[in-house]
């Protein structure tokens, strides 16, 4: 549990104190986590941390997203996606990156340009089996919070979202696993790949993978990550 303050009218502030060895992770840890609106109609999360003794640090949201609407048959399979990376990283049965980075050319995971998610989301592809569609991680081209990460687009409604931030990577989860246990607006239940996540993060299980971007921060450094999600309608 959080604790919550409300900066202003448009930004609201969440805190929260993991003491020594919970969940595992040794050090106290003093975590901030900042959304903010502004006029440009971004979302802006802004996380931060300190620790008291080196641990690893690895912070993302996972809202899901649909730019159709809510209504019973609502999907995001002709949503059009766009990600800035020329590589992913494979994962194993259990659905966690093996340390393996391999480039997206000729594969499903190639959303170099704009492509409808539900294209290639049943191909015969042991990365798709294993994850029954996407739930992956891909390395992101962008370096910078001023460069574009992705964009997701819906047809019918012109909507799009695009994402921005400093972290290494992204990953693109298509609701594979939804049920509709889960009742959303409207009294609809959340249906299988009816919404997706875009999540900017480390690269999962970067602690057991040298070759990864590390997640480790030290007791005088200050671990400091952004994402912006920037909604708008193209006609």
């Amino acid at each position: 549990i959080w604790d919550v303050k409300q900066a202003n009218s448009s930004k609201i502030e969440f805190k929260y104190f993991s003491k020594h060895l919970e969940e595992g992770f040794p050090g106290n840890l003093e975590v901030k986590v900042n959304y903010s609106l502004n006029e440009n109609n971004e979302l802006k999360i802004e996380y931060s941390a300190e620790t008291d003794m080196k641990t690893h640090v690895n912070l993302t949201h996972h809202s899901f997203f649909n730019l159709e609407g809510v209504y019973k048959n609502s999907s995001i399979l002709n949503h059009l996606l766009y990600i800035n990376s020329d590589s992913y990283t494979p994962v194993g049965m259990d659905m966690i990156p093996d340390g393996r980075i391999e480039k997206v050319k000729d594969s499903p995971f190639d959303f170099r340009k704009a492509t409808k998610i539900g294209e290639r989301i049943n191909f015969d592809d042991d990365q798709l089996k294993y994850g029954n569609g996407y739930d992956h991680n891909f390395v992101l081209n962008s370096k910078s919070v001023d460069e574009l990460s992705a964009k997701l687009f819906d047809p019918v409604s012109g909507r799009f979202i695009e994402v921005y931030t400093n972290e290494p990577g992204l990953q693109l989860y298509s609701g594979n696993f939804l049920n509709e246990k889960t009742m959303g607006k409207k009294k609809v239940n959340y249906k299988r790949r009816s919404a997706l996540c875009l999540e900017t993060q480390h690269f999962p299980n970067s602690p057991n993978q040298n070759d990864f971007p590390s997640t480790i921060l030290e007791p005088n450094e200050k671990y400091y990550s952004i994402c912006i999600y920037k909604f708008g309608i193209e006609k």
